[in-house]
Order: structure tokens, then C-alpha cells, then sequence
């Protein structure tokens, strides 16, 4: 490796790396070997070295049992080559490595990397926020409106379970139409936040560049599905050649094939895998893409609990370009049908089938643009992995699924906007900032108090109303809202001065001590 970074940069995969050669050169067992006619203390052989760290990186559960022999040999040329072993005589680097009893030791310098510069901390300002119940537009007032979008007293009573009176003056709001871009930033957003959180991770910085992650992609593979969960392209140009699915389908179906009667010369069902092989290994980059390496990467410390790393690979896989996810899917669904199936002849007379599908396909899916250290080792864990598990590694975690929905319902329900209340829903900030938990709840008590206040003071300056119904909605609004109605009117003197004076109702029978008392006087008149 040249120690370039690219992109999001290796900083798992070099952490893997120091690691590995800190357990090899703490473990290796060194000891005075001979050597044309002389000894060599604190030396190992190359045969030594390949069977401790063969047994080694197969017990480590970031590489796993599926680490061939070959593969180890491979690692400690990269060792030679990178100078964390040279030969006895101190050469490195031009020299290969040897599994036979050629003599090496440790140098005396560190040969751990330095972890990659991290980039300035991001907050992901690169994912627009998710779009609120508060971006509204006012109901346009039409003759032909439907009635259930007149807001008339009785059903705002009804709603509010108190009937504090007519309302003068309420309207019905709603957001604006969603667009399509909107969704698909929603599902960007929601979806870059369930993976930072099944990775245990901070911050996704260093790991998922925002810019790398497109809301189209996700939406895609999300819904545009055949009944088994396979991507459907809406371009058959971007397709895998009908020739290497018809190869895919001969051999996940042997010996059925594709309906066809398959060819009599032995040997057949390796020329099929062989044009298979030849189809991805040419790709211009690994399924998982270069931009997702790191992600992929930090999902190998998951393994060891399956349900969070498939949680994880599910999420992670629904960044990829839909091709990318159509081709993966069909290529992990075929090795575990070769690995399965009974009666398919041997693939190779010297691996078993099922490591040689691994070893075969395994750069093909993940790989950095700088060709890592450790590429090959943790691919072969990775797609293990994800070929045991390709049945629910690709379903859109539900969790998901029903949080985006009910946040996309809940954009499209319609609010009310009160009279007199001072909030501008459309001057609403774009950002926000985490407050104290007392400092929430006094703003939560303002906000919904200030438009009961508005009501109640109405109520209280309406000349026109009867005093007999003014005085029962103040009953009326103080036993729902009790509190705004004490603050307004704390004691009997501010009670008795908002009600209308008292006018004393005598009974009937005393109506007539109303009249002033004038004593009885008879008339007399006379004729002359």
C-alpha cells in the first residue's frame, strides 16, 4: 500500500492492521535457529510464521475460519514487503516471501501505520433537514370547498372537548404539497441516522461522506421490487448481460438449468462459473462501491452479534446504486445455492465448494480504492456473512419503513391557527438547538397557552355577549383550562370586575313594593 487516502479514508481497516501485527509479533514464538554453518537468535522460519498466523487470523473473529493457508502466505508478503519482517539478513521489500524454512526476524523500527488525518468534524449539514409539520399554507377559502374543511365552532368545540363559544376568526392550514425531492431527502436523513446508530457511532464523519449518499438510490430500492425482493431497473441498459444470467441461472438451477438441455462434456459446470467470475471480476469497482468501503468495514466488528449486523447491512446496502444492489443480491443468492445443492459436481478437485465461491467472488464485492493490506481477509469474512444471511439482508428494516411513513403522514395532516396568537409558523427556524429540559418545557407551556390567553381575554372584552352566557363560558374555560384562568383572574375582586353587576330577581308576589306607596284617595263627582 502507497499510504494514499482517498475518499473517506481506511481508518477501521489501518486499525485492523496494526492490531493483526501487534498479536503476530507479540505471539510468535522465537527461537536460535541454524544456518549455513551459524545461529541466528530470536528467528523464525517461513513455515512457522505462515502456521502461527494461519491459526492466528483463524480464531480472530474480524477474519474468521474461512482464511485459507494462501491467503496467509499472501498477508505475510504484504508483512515483507511493508517491513514488519525481514529476511536474516535484513533485506525487505524486494524480496519474497517463502513458506519453507528460509530464516526471518522482527526489525527493531515499528512497523505500525499512522492512522489517516481525520477531515474537519461535520455535522452532516450536507443532509437537508427533514422538512416539518410547521412549513404550512393556508387552506384557499372556495365556495365549493368540501365541508370537512370548514372549521366552524361547533366542531372545533367538538375536537377540543370544551364549548367556550363561537370562535371569530380560525383557520385551517396545511403543509405544502411534498415534493419528490422532499421524500427522497427524508428517506437520505432518516436512513444515514438508523445506520449511525446501529453502528454505534458518534458521528458518521470518516465513515459515510453525505455527498456519497443519494435519496433516489434509497427510494428505489426501497419500492421498485419484483416479489422476491429483487431491484427492478428501470433502465435494462445498466442490466447484466442476458448471456451472464442465463450462465447464473444454469448454475444456481443445476442440474435443471434454465429449461434447456445442458451440454454432455464433463467439466461444464466450471466453464459456466468461469464466465460468471469473468463478469464481475472486470467490474470497474466492487458492488459495495470504493465510497462505501469504510462503512462496510465497521459492520465486520458487528458480526459477532448477527441481528445488529444485519440491521446494519441492511441499511448499509440501501445506499447503493440500484444496479449495484440487483447485481449483489443475484450474485449472493447464486453462491448460496452452489454451496447448497447436492448435486452439482465438485467445482475444483483441491478447494472445497464453498471456499472457493468465497475466494472467487469475495474482491468482487468489497474492495478500497488503494488496495488495502488487509482487503482480501476482510472481504472473505464480510461475504460470508452476507451469503449466509442474503435472505434478510436485503429487506428494508421495518423500523425504518414505519418511522418514515409516519413522519410523511403526519407532514400531510392539517393544524389550526388560532386568532390572536402570536406564532408565525412560517418564520420558523431552519435549525435547532439542544436546550435544558426545564428550558423545553417552559417554552412547551408558552406555546400553548398564549393562544387560550388570546381567547380568554376576547371572551372577557365582548360587550355583545349576554351576561348569563359570558358568565357560563368563564365557568366553562376555567374548568378545562384552569391554570390560564387563575393567572388572568387570581382573585374574587379581578373575577367580580370582568362579570356583569347582579341585578337582584324578587319574587313575584313582592313586585309591588317596587312602587312607591301612594295612600287610597276616592273622587267624588256631582251634577248640578
Amino acid at each position: 500500500m502507497n499510504g494514499k487516502v482517498i475518499g473517506t479514508g481506511p481508518y477501521r481497516a489501518t486499525k485492523l492492521w496494526n492490531e493483526t501485527i501487534k498479536l503476530f509479533r507479540g505471539g510468535l514464538p522465537l527461537r536460535r535457529h541454524w544456518a549455513n554453518f551459524r545461529y541466528y537468535d530470536c528467528s523464525f522460519t517461513g513455515s512457522e510464521a505462515v502456521d502461527y498466523l494461519h491459526d492466528l487470523l483463524r480464531r480472530n473473529y474480524n477474519f474468521g475460519p474461512e482464511v485459507t493457508r494462501y491467503q496467509t502466505l499472501q498477508l505475510l508478503r504484504k508483512f515483507l514487503k511493508a517491513h514488519v519482517i525481514e529476511d536474516i539478513k535484513g533485506r525487505h521489500g524486494t524480496e519474497d516471501f517463502e513458506d519453507n524454512g528460509h530464516l526471518y526476524r522482527f526489525p527493531t523500527l515499528s512497523p505500525l501505520k499512522s492512522f489517516p488525518t481525520k477531515p474537519p468534524l461535520r455535522d452532516f449539514s450536507d443532509l437537508p433537514r427533514l422538512i416539518r409539520w410547521d412549513d404550512y399554507e393556508e387552506l384557499p377559502q372556495r365556495e365549493n370547498m368540501a365541508p370537512s374543511a370548514v372549521m366552524t365552532s361547533d366542531l372545533w368545540n367538538k375536537r377540543h372537548s370544551v364549548a367556550i363559544g363561537d370562535v371569530n376568526e380560525c383557520k385551517l392550514i396545511r403543509r405544502k404539497e411534498i415534493t419528490t425531492k422532499q421524500v427522497d431527502h427524508i428517506w437520505k436523513s432518516m436512513t444515514a441516522e438508523h445506520l449511525q446508530r446501529v453502528l454505534g457511532l458518534k458521528s458518521l464523519d470518516g465513515v459515510l461522506n453525505p455527498t456519497h449518499v443519494n435519496g433516489k438510490h434509497i427510494v428505489h430500492n426501497v419500492f421498485s421490487v419484483n416479489k422476491t425482493g429483487i431491484v427492478v431497473l428501470e433502465n435494462k441498459a445498466e442490466d447484466m448481460p442476458y448471456w451472464v444470467v442465463s450462465a447464473m441461472k444454469c448454475l444456481a438451477n443445476w442440474p435443471n438449468g434454465n429449461g434447456s438441455k445442458q451440454p454432455a462434456y464433463p467439466g461444464f459446470e466450471k466453464d459456466v462459473l468461469k464466465t460468471v467470475a469473468d463478469y464481475f471480476q472486470r467490474l470497474k469497482e466492487p458492488l459495495l462501491t470504493f465510497h462505501l468501503y469504510e462503512v462496510f468495514v465497521n459492520i465486520l466488528s458487528l458480526l459477532q452479534q448477527p441481528e445488529v449486523a444485519t440491521e446494519a447491512l441492511q441499511l448499509s446496502s440501501l445506499l447503493l446504486p440500484p444496479p449495484n444492489r440487483r447485481r449483489l443480491q443475484l450474485l449472493l443468492r447464486l453462491m448460496a445455492r452452489v454451496c447448497q445443492n447436492p448435486h452439482l459436481p465438485p467445482l475444483n478437485d483441491a478447494i472445497a465448494t464453498r471456499t472457493l465461491m468465497v475466494q472467487t467472488f469475495s474482491h468482487c464485492v468489497l474492495g478500497s480504492v488503494d488496495e488495502m493490506d488487509l482487503d482480501e481477509l476482510l472481504s472473505t469474512k464480510l461475504v460470508t456473512f452476507m451469503m449466509e444471511h442474503h435472505n434478510t439482508i436485503f429487506q428494508v428494516p421495518a423500523k425504518l419503513r414505519s418511522q418514515v411513513q409516519e413522519h410523511l403522514s403526519h407532514l400531510k395532516r392539517a393544524q389550526i391557527k388560532y386568532a390572536g396568537s402570536d406564532t408565525d409558523f412560517s418564520a420558523s427556524p431552519a435549525f435547532c438547538k439542544q436546550i435544558r429540559r426545564v428550558e423545553a418545557e417552559e417554552q412547551r407551556v408558552i406555546g400553548t397557552q398564549t393562544p387560550l390567553q388570546a381567547l380568554l381575554e376576547g371572551l372577557i372584552a365582548d360587550k355583545e355577549l349576554p351576561a348569563k352566557d359570558k358568565k357560563k363560558r368563564l365557568k366553562q374555560f376555567q374548568r378545562s383550562y384552569p391554570d390560564v384562568y387563575n393567572n388572568r383572574l387570581p382573585t374574587e375582586e379581578s373575577r367580580a370586575a370582568v362579570l356583569p353587576e347582579k341585578t337582584p330577581r324578587l319574587k313575584p308576589h313582592l313586585m309591588f313594593l317596587k312602587k312607591p306607596f301612594q295612600p287610597f284617595q276616592r273622587s267624588w263627582s256631582f251634577r248640578a
